[in-house]
């Protein structure tokens, strides 16, 4: 259940960050709570058989505090449904199942979020569902990659770990034009950089674990689209498979997405910065950032994010072990998976988020580190990364 309940115009409120703090709930006309009460209930009461109050009768169905979340979500993506989830791959095992049979096939990044491939490759494959690898950034390879039998293309712009950068837009044609879907895990973005559905998407994911959550204290996830259709089907699948947040789940993600856009600036802002030191550092052999003119995506990433996002990965020049000793000597960074909270992260992918791609077409490079820019000081954040680069 998405809908807003709230007599509010939403169609007043043009500004992100306003629709972030207002969209999906008003002041409890009871009591005047301006926060979203947290309805631990795991049943409601009925007034007669079949008379549900408000529309609730048991909080898998459906939870007066996750309601607010998923229409808030809704609200931020500029999308008409939204359904929350008690992770990203739950939220991605539910796409995917609404979209696929037995028989169909689906088109993915040759970079991807390594527990989304593991999910395809180890459990989908399993049902009779085929796959082809395709570089996001290359639509000549995503339409080849394209078959009779394709129900779907899933992509990550920026990709997880390379960001890489797909255009949206052509991607959306591509797939239209074979009667497939258009799926974007819009996770490194975020709501505040990138609005998949205006751009042609059918369905929008999302991490909220991340930036949407941002604190680090919270596992989501969320689908949102403007098909009819398609909600009705995330709604069954979330329903009768379960995997849904819990009301204090849905209260810290709607909490913490009320600060998305001035955490976003900050993210951005700090990232563009440490980007700066790097560039030109010994020890770095690339960066890998869409803000740089010189990144292939970046003139794609211009055209459809409002900034390039806190999200930086750099390839060392001492190769594998360099990388390691990178991690290893941050203090500041925390050395540890996830991404898109206020503390600044650092990581190996090849060891940690991607190695169920190891030895794939999806095997990201052993030299690579991944960093998760965070709110902290700039100068801090600096300072660190010079002394654990140091020879």
């Amino acid at each position: 259940m998405s809908e807003k309940k709230s007599t509010q115009d939403e169609g007043a409120w043009q500004g992100f960050a306003t629709r972030a703090i207002h969209a999906g709930y008003e002041p409890n006309a009871e009591n005047g709570a301006v926060n979203v009460p947290i309805y631990a209930s795991s049943t409601f009461a009925q007034d007669g058989v079949g008379g549900m109050r408000g529309g609730y009768e048991y909080a898998r169905t459906g939870n007066p505090t996750r309601t607010a979340l998923e229409a808030n979500l809704a609200a931020l993506e500029g999308g008409a449904h939204g359904r929350a989830f008690s992770s990203g791959m739950a939220a991605t095992d539910c796409a995917l199942r609404s979209l696929l049979r037995p028989g169909d096939h689906l088109v993915i990044p040759d970079d991807a979020y390594g527990g989304t491939f593991r999910l395809i490759d180890k459990v989908f494959t399993q049902w009779g569902i085929t796959y082809t690898v395709a570089a996001v950034n290359d639509l000549d390879a995503i339409r080849a990659a394209i078959r009779p039998e394709t129900k779907a293309v899933w992509i990550e712009t920026p990709t997880n770990p390379l960001l890489n950068v797909g255009d949206i837009a052509a991607i959306s044609e591509i797939a239209h034009a074979a009667n497939a879907k258009l799926v974007i895990d819009n996770t490194f973005a975020s709501p505040y950089l990138q609005q998949p559905l205006a751009l042609g998407a059918d369905i929008v994911l999302h991490s909220t674990t991340k930036y949407l959550g941002g604190h680090s204290d919270v596992v989501g996830g969320a689908l949102v689209t403007d098909d009819d259709e398609l909600d009705t089907a995330f709604a069954f699948l979330q329903n009768g498979a379960g995997g849904v947040p819990g009301p204090f789940d849905a209260f810290l993600t709607m909490r913490g997405a009320k600060t998305l856009a001035v955490r976003m600036d900050k993210h951005c802002d700090n990232a563009e910065a440490i980007v700066e030191f790097l560039q030109g550092h010994s020890a770095i052999s690339s960066i890998l950032y869409p803000g740089l003119p010189e990144h292939p995506g970046h003139e794609v990433a211009a055209k459809q994010m409002r900034r390039f996002g806190g999200m930086i990965s750099v390839r060392l020049a001492g190769g594998k072990q360099a990388a390691l000793d990178f991690c290893a000597r941050t203090e500041l960074f925390t050395l540890a998976e996830s991404l898109g909270g206020i503390e600044s992260l650092i990581e190996h992918p090849g060891a940690m988020t991607h190695a169920s791609t190891a030895g794939s077409l999806l095997e990201v490079p052993d030299d690579l580190v991944r960093l998760s820019v965070g709110i902290e000081d700039i100068g801090d954040l600096i300072g660190d990364l010079e002394h654990a680069l140091r020879p």
